[in-house]
């Protein structure tokens, strides 16, 4: 299943990323690393896309498509598991769309779709993180979901 919107004289669609996507994913995933100022090589986003579209990964992504066939919008996800109360949730881990394509509803096409993943698949949330002064897309997620009491850590593996 996929979801649309119309916005004034242009549709948006949601869907599977597909192999011949590649190169307007990059630009998206381009965008999405430099929006968090992070160095991402052609060769790691190499893996990831090999990851996309390999069904034993578990990575898999949604692409926005306007009525023209451009992509404008991505989202990576993937489940994971919840022993503390036994289910499996969907975490999401990027979720980007292109600057000039904000406000026009791909990034609520993009978060109603993976909601609808979840129900489907018995997952029991849909959870991300974003940066603490990423306000505006903050201000779009505190709309659709609930934000966490939560501190999140980061810790090197042991060398």
């Amino acid at each position: 299943m996929a979801a649309d919107a119309n916005r004034g004289s242009s549709t948006v669609h949601v869907r599977a990323a597909r192999p011949a996507d590649f190169e307007q994913w990059r630009v998206l995933y381009r965008g999405y690393a430099d929006f968090y100022r992070v160095e991402q090589t052609e060769e790691a986003a190499a893996l990831v896309w090999s990851w996309v579209h390999d069904p034993a990964h578990e990575v898999e992504a949604l692409v926005a498509e306007d009525g023209e066939g451009r992509l404008v919008g991505l989202a990576h996800y993937r489940p994971y598991a919840r022993p503390l109360s036994a289910t499996v949730g969907c975490f999401l881990d990027d979720l980007f769309v292109a600057p000039e394509r904000r406000g026009h509803g791909a990034a609520d096409l993009l978060l109603s779709r993976l909601a609808e993943i979840a129900a489907e698949r018995g997952w029991s949330v849909v959870r991300w993180i974003t940066a603490d002064d990423n306000h505006r897309a903050r201000s779009k997620y505190d709309r659709v979901a609930t934000r966490t009491m939560w501190v999140t850590y980061d810790m090197p593996p042991a060398r």
